[in-house]
């Protein structure tokens, strides 16, 4: 089955579910009903905005014949939706259904664990695939998630398939970041934009998906995920928004910072060997650092999270250039890089990350 994007979402292939992306639903089903389907579409966004979530609800619809069977006395379906309890519905989420294949890292078989990208052995067989007699007669459907994570081999295998695609196959490519993807690949196929979701339609996910949250929980949760119901799940379920306030605390002590909880917080991040912790933490201080220095572009600081915010980054833009803070910015956008692929003290990244700041700041 395709991994989860993040920790507390529902399973793409598995999620009935899909808000706040009714035009771009509504783009798939107007081609589909057109009879003139493109081959491949790039679906793009925000992480976790429900662009793999639509893949797989689109692959069900045509797996199941157009919702062949899904309308009233025959009728024609008004959208791409399928009953949870569908045959299909259900092969789809088992990742059984023998016309779907899922293009995704593969595990190695050295190290039993998830490879940090798509390589060509996980594209190999797709060619083979689609080029099958559909077993039920209908389409063959490949979903790429994602494709911003194929290596160059891998995405050279997929353009060649988008570049020869045989009759009723289709492929969906999810992508976060399609500027980093190969131009021949994007101008192959029909792009997709898909929006960060409104505040409304944020706000119900989360009280659907997690009504234990206190409304100002889920409130700042919104604001930090900024429209995607993935990663604000994510945080919720890794105390994301607690550790968020945290950070701030500790910040709002610049130009001088607590030494002792600087290194307290290194060694809260750096424990756990999943390394779940030093991901969210370091993820939460770059964003707070970029949304910093956007609110000072642009001339305006963003809505607060935590109170004393604004305050604080005021603050600190007064001490400094912006230039200099984006310096800072990419110096630590690297070295979280490097410590996340690398066998580096993540205790020690963490301190340093924080003791460039407050030389900064001084």
């Amino acid at each position: 089955m395709t991994e989860t994007p993040f920790e507390g979402a529902p399973a793409p292939r598995a999620n009935a579910e899909l808000l706040g992306q009714e035009a771009a639903e509504r783009t798939l089903f107007e081609a589909y009903r057109s009879g003139r389907l493109p081959h491949a579409w790039l679906l793009t966004g925000p992480r976790g905005v429900g662009k793999a979530t639509l893949a797989y609800r689109f692959a069900r619809f045509l797996l199941s014949g157009g919702g062949a069977d899904g309308g009233l006395f025959g009728t024609e379906p008004a959208g791409l939706t399928l009953d949870s309890e569908h045959p299909v519905f259900r092969l789809v989420a088992s990742g059984g259904h023998p016309d779907l294949l899922t293009v995704e890292r593969g595990v190695n078989e050295k190290t039993g664990k998830f490879r940090g990208e798509i390589v060509v052995v996980d594209v190999r067989s797709v060619a083979s695939f689609l080029h099958m007699t559909p077993g039920e007669g209908g389409w063959r459907v490949v979903v790429v998630d994602s494709a911003d994570e194929m290596n160059r081999a891998a995405a050279n295998a997929i353009l060649k398939i988008l570049e020869e695609p045989p009759r009723q196959a289709l492929l969906l490519l999810v992508s976060h970041a399609p500027g980093g993807l190969l131009p021949t690949i994007r101008s192959r196929c029909c792009r997709l934009p898909m929006p960060a979701l409104d505040d409304a339609t944020l706000a119900l996910l989360l009280e659907r998906h997690r009504p234990d949250l206190a409304s100002e929980d889920a409130s700042a949760l919104g604001r930090l995920a900024e429209g995607s119901i993935g990663k604000a799940l994510d945080l919720a379920a890794s105390g994301g928004l607690e550790l968020y306030r945290d950070l701030v605390d500790l910040l709002t002590g610049l130009p001088r910072l607590d030494v002792l909880r600087v290194h307290a917080l290194g060694d809260r991040l750096a424990r756990g060997g999943d390394g779940t912790a030093f991901r969210v933490g370091t993820e939460l201080l770059s964003w707070w650092l970029a949304r910093m220095i956007h609110g000072g572009a642009g001339g305006a600081l963003p809505a607060e999270v935590v109170a004393g915010e604004a305050a604080l980054m005021a603050r600190l833009l007064e001490r400094r250039s912006l230039a200099q803070w984006l310096t800072l910015w990419e110096k630590w956008s690297r070295l979280f890089a490097r410590a996340g692929g690398a066998n580096l003290d993540r205790k020690q990244v963490v301190v340093t990350a924080f003791l460039e700041l407050e030389a900064l700041a001084a």
